[in-house]
C-alpha cells in the first residue's frame, strides 16, 4: 500500500484521467477528496472507489476560483490533518482543428490563462498546508503536444509547457520546505476520447480530418512501442510519484509517451 494513511485531493477527479488517478490512488490505501464542477461525475467516480473498498469523499469545485480552492484544502485539511498529495487534471477548454492564422486570441490563449490559474491555486492551496508539516507532492498532467511541433493545435503545446515550467517555478520554492512536484508526461489517451462520430482534425496530415480509429492509429504511430498510454497505467506512475519511493524526484516529469518524445 504505498500510500496507506496518506490524503490526497484530486482536482478533474470526475474526467477520464482524474478519475484512473482517484482510483489508483484510494487502491493504495488513500483517502481521496474528488473535485471538480460537477456533481453527477464526481459521485459516480467516489461511488466506483467506495464499492472497490476504498475512501473517496467529493466536493463541487471550480479549481479556477480562488476562494473555492482556498476553502476545500482548509476544509480537507482540517478534516484529516493535513494534505499529502494535490494531483490536478483539469479540462483546459482548448480548440483545435484551426491553424494560428485563422484562430481568435481568445482560443488561443483561454487554455493558457485556464491552466496558469488552476495550476497556481491548487499547487498554493495545498503547499500552504503540506509546508506547514514539511512534507507533501504537488502533481499533475501534460503530454507530448508541449515537446512536439504538431499543428493545428491552437494553445495545447504552449499550455503543456507553461504548466511544467510553473511545476519547476514551484519545486524550486518548495524543495527545501519538504515538499515536491512533478507531473506526468503522456500520449494522447484512447479512453478519453469520446467516439462521438465526428471527425477530428488532421493535424497537418493532409487529411480533411480523421475519424477516432485514424486519429488513435497516426499516434501509434508515431511512438516507439507502437500503442498509447493507457489511464491504468498513468493511474499506477501517478501512485508511484506520489509515494515514498519517488522521494528524490522533484521539478521533473515521468516520462509515459511510449517513447513518441525520448528524454535525453
Amino acid at each position: 500500500m504505498l500510500l496507506e494513511g496518506r490524503t490526497a485531493v484530486v482536482y478533474g477527479g470526475g474526467g477520464r484521467v482524474g478519475g484512473a488517478v482517484a482510483r489508483a490512488f484510494a487502491g493504495e490505501g488513500a483517502r481521496v477528496f474528488l473535485a471538480g464542477r460537477t456533481r453527477a461525475p464526481l459521485e459516480e467516480a467516489a461511488a466506483g472507489i467506495r464499492a472497490a473498498g476504498g475512501s473517496a469523499s467529493t466536493a463541487v469545485v471550480d479549481a479556477t476560483d480562488e476562494r473555492a480552492v482556498d476553502t476545500l484544502a482548509d476544509a480537507v485539511a482540517a478534516d484529516t490533518g493535513g494534505i499529502d498529495v494535490s494531483f490536478t487534471a483539469i479540462w483546459h477548454d482548448d480548440v483545435h482543428g484551426l491553424p494560428l492564422l485563422e484562430m481568435p486570441f481568445e482560443d488561443f490563449a483561454r487554455p493558457i490563462a485556464t491552466a496558469m490559474r488552476a495550476q497556481f491555486l491548487t499547487t498554493r492551496a495545498a503547499a500552504r498546508h503540506m509546508t506547514r508539516r514539511g512534507s507533501g507532492v504537488i502533481m499533475t498532467i501534460t503530454a507530448t503536444t508541449g515537446r512536439l511541433a504538431i499543428p493545428e493545435v491552437g494553445g495545447t503545446g504552449v499550455t503543456f509547457d507553461a504548466i511544467e515550467s510553473q511545476c519547476r517555478q514551484w519545486a524550486c520554492e518548495l524543495g527545501h520546505l519538504g515538499v515536491r512536484v512533478v507531473w506526468l508526461q503522456t500520449t494522447g489517451l484512447p479512453e478519453a476520447i469520446a467516439d462521438t462520430g465526428e471527425l477530428q482534425p488532421g493535424y497537418g496530415t493532409g487529411s480533411a480530418g480523421m475519424t477516432r480509429a485514424e486519429l488513435i492509429a497516426w499516434n501509434e504511430g508515431r511512438t516507439q512501442l507502437g500503442r498509447l498510454t493507457t489511464l491504468a497505467e498513468v493511474g499506477r506512475a501517478a501512485a508511484y510519484l506520489a509515494s515514498d519511493h519517488a522521494g528524490a524526484v522533484t521539478a521533473a516529469g515521468m516520462n509515459l509517451t511510449c517513447g513518441q518524445v525520448p528524454t535525453r
